[in-house]
This record gives C-alpha cells, sequence and structure tokens, in this order.
C-alpha cells in the first residue's frame, strides 16, 4: 500500500494560483478525486495520477454566508457554490459576479468556470493559501 501523498495540498494551492486545478484519478475505478487526498474518494485506492481538469462545470447548490471566519468579516456577505466539474469531482469555492442579496435557485445549474483568490493565512492554516473562486461561464 502506497501511503506517500500524491498531491499535497502546497502543490494543488500553487497550482490554483495559476488557475489550474489539479485532482487525481484513481488507476482502480478511475473516478478524479477533488481536491486532493490520500485515497480515492470511492474506492480508497492509494493508486492515484495528478491530471489536471477543465475547471468547468454546474452549481448544484449554494450557500450565502453573512458571517465570515474572523479576520475576514470586511468579506460577508459572499456566495458560496458546490460545482460538479465536467470531470465528475464536486468542489466548493465563492462565486463571484453576483450580488449575495440576489442568490436564489436559479443559480442551480447555471454553468461556471474556476478562478482562484488568495486568502490569508490565520491562527489556524500554515499560511496564504488559494482557493477556487468560480464566476459565471456564459
Amino acid at each position: 500500500m502506497n501511503m506517500e501523498q500524491t498531491l499535497d495540498f502546497q502543490t494543488y494551492s500553487n497550482a490554483l494560483k495559476k488557475n489550474k486545478l489539479l485532482g487525481l484519478r484513481c488507476a482502480g475505478c478511475d473516478t478524479i478525486t477533488c481536491p486532493p487526498k490520500m485515497t480515492c474518494q470511492e474506492c480508497a485506492e492509494t493508486d492515484l495520477s495528478v491530471v489536471e481538469m477543465t475547471g468547468v462545470g454546474r452549481i448544484v447548490t449554494f450557500t450565502t454566508t453573512y458571517v465570515a471566519p474572523m479576520g475576514r468579516e470586511v468579506e460577508a456577505p459572499y456566495t458560496i457554490v458546490m460545482v460538479e466539474l465536467d470531470e465528475g469531482p464536486w468542489i466548493a469555492g465563492n462565486l463571484v459576479g453576483i450580488d449575495p442579496a440576489e442568490a436564489d435557485m436559479s443559480l442551480i445549474g447555471r454553468r461556471v468556470r474556476l478562478g482562484h483568490k488568495v486568502f490569508p493565512g490565520d491562527r489556524y492554516s500554515a499560511g496564504d493559501a488559494a482557493r477556487p473562486l468560480f464566476s459565471f461561464d456564459e
């Protein structure tokens, strides 16, 4: 059993800073896991290879955050979407290009494209890191 991390968070974050979304393809079941984990999210296989995805998909659900984490209060409110990527994985990220007060059920099914935002570190993290950000792809 290979327990080395095939894709670590720092490499994943550095790729996001270049608007590249990396995932892990399972040799056992062909599922793509994203964000990176030690094992396949579907079958727990450890034989994984790094793949680059398009970062394009559709919104499957969303929520609007009115109370931001400590140190990011000025960013609230903001809308977070769960996106089903064209390659299969579901991934969460902030949605830009919409007033959070106007977020409603019409978002479901809308096509979005990946971008990124670098968030500053806080007392619970290892420093700055890129996180997925989505904008409308229409």
